[in-house]
């Protein structure tokens, strides 16, 4: 998260250092743009995440009636799904390149509309290998996506100067939780084929509204001018990059948490707690509910408890929740702890991201993206093969582990680490 803006006006008593004399133009620049152009940048930049978290939320509720149109066993669904996050982590690369040459926004237009389109695909297959084809093209704008949003908001945040991250996420929460909450309500009257069509033509139609919007906005400064003018103040010696390190473990372990979650909840729900589909959606409605509320509060949290104070007691209350989840025989239990696991997980992976910043700079911040998505890649999957083996509900009890390891590991890193609250 970036450092709050402390420029304080200078009274007409105030005697000016000799830097401010020297160069007294630039005192005013932090508040030199004008609310009102911010304002709408930073509204559309929010509606893309919100359809961003809508796509991804109306495939999710809709992957139990895929799978059984493809005929897929768990093990063979979870390879399906692996090839989201495969295409994610194979365009995030040269989507970077083209944000720096293009610019973040009209990329993040063109990834939005490549996601809506690629969201009614799966509806359309009848095979497995069929289905981890396009959930591949899938990955690849919703990966493209998520690179371009978070290039530019970080590009509005350090224009703004104020720590205004966290209410993108949050809108990326709430489409979450009306795609999943939407989807549910209509899991019976609508096919997966019609819901998934209807939710890619609404993010078509935000993502053009919005990009108009975005794009006629005033330019921030670039990504890269910002990376450059940081990696003079802030390097990552040895003893920084095992602090970013750890950091980067623990929004790994959080990103398989969310992985899981997101692609086995509803089944869970269906198979093992014998939950009708509209149940089964709101299950994950309520667990994004939850994130998206404590994302709300997670700033206020930090403030109050502290940084590592909200990771540690996330990171708990997550593992508790997944083991209520995960082997309650009831439906209602099941919820509670998928509301528990959203709370908990809400703010691990934003502030591990955060402080590995503030210790390495840029660098600390690519390695420890690239460890989280690491995780994300690997949790679906890997929950697949170890309910083949055991039951879906036993490996659901590995995301309890990991969240158990994302609360430790922050404190590994807390001796050494100055990173204030």
């Amino acid at each position: 998260m970036p450092p709050r803006n402390k420029i304080s006006p200078h009274g007409p008593t105030h005697r000016p250092s000799p830097q401010s004399r020297s160069t007294p133009a630039k005192s005013p620049t932090p508040s030199a743009p004008t609310p009102a152009s911010w304002g709408a940048a930073r509204l559309a930049l929010t509606a893309f995440f919100a359809v961003d978290g809508l796509l991804f939320a109306a495939w999710v509720v809709r992957i139990p009636d895929v799978r059984s149109q493809v005929n897929a066993s768990h093990s063979a669904l979870g390879l399906a799904l692996l090839c989201v996050s495969a295409g994610a982590v194979a365009t995030m690369p040269l989507i970077g390149r083209l944000c720096l040459r293009y610019g973040s926004r009209p990329v993040t237009v063109a990834s939005l509309a490549l996601l809506a389109l690629s969201v009614p695909l799966p509806a359309h297959t009848h095979s497995v290998a069929a289905l981890g084809a396009v959930l591949l093209l899938f990955g690849a704008g919703y990966g493209g996506a998520n690179v371009a949003m978070n290039s530019a908001a970080v590009e509005i945040v350090g224009e703004l100067g104020r720590p205004v991250m966290p209410s993108f996420h949050a809108g990326y929460s709430l489409g979450g939780l009306l795609g999943a909450g939407v989807g549910g309500l209509l899991a019976g009257p609508l096919t997966a084929t019609q819901w998934l069509t209807l939710a890619g033509l609404a993010g078509l139609v935000v993502s053009a509204v919005a990009g108009v919007a975005l794009l006629r906005s005033p330019g921030a400064r670039p990504v890269a001018t910002a990376a450059a003018s940081a990696s003079g103040t802030r390097t990552a010696p040895s003893a920084g990059r095992t602090l970013v390190l750890l950091l980067g473990l623990t929004a790994l372990c959080t990103a398989y948490g969310e992985g899981a979650v997101a692609d086995w909840t509803t089944l869970h729900l269906t198979d093992d707690v014998h939950a009708g589909a509209r149940v089964a959606a709101a299950g994950y409605a309520a667990y994004a509910l939850a994130m998206t509320t404590g994302r709300i509060g997670g700033t206020w949290l930090s403030t109050r408890l502290g940084q590592h104070r909200v990771m540690l007691l996330g990171g708990l209350t997550a593992a508790a929740g997944m083991l209520l989840a995960a082997l309650a025989p009831l439906v209602p239990l099941a919820l509670a702890g998928f509301v528990l696991v959203g709370l908990g997980l809400a703010n691990i992976f934003p502030l591990a991201i955060a402080q590995a910043g503030a210790v390495g700079g840029p660098k600390g911040v690519a390695l420890a993206s690239t460890l989280g998505y690491a995780g994300m890649l690997i949790g679906p999957p890997v929950i697949g093969f170890l309910a083949d083996a055991t039951s879906l509900p036993i490996a659901l009890t590995t995301v309890a582990a990991t969240a158990t390891a994302a609360a430790v590991l922050p404190l590994a890193a807390r001796p050494r680490a100055r990173i204030t609250p």
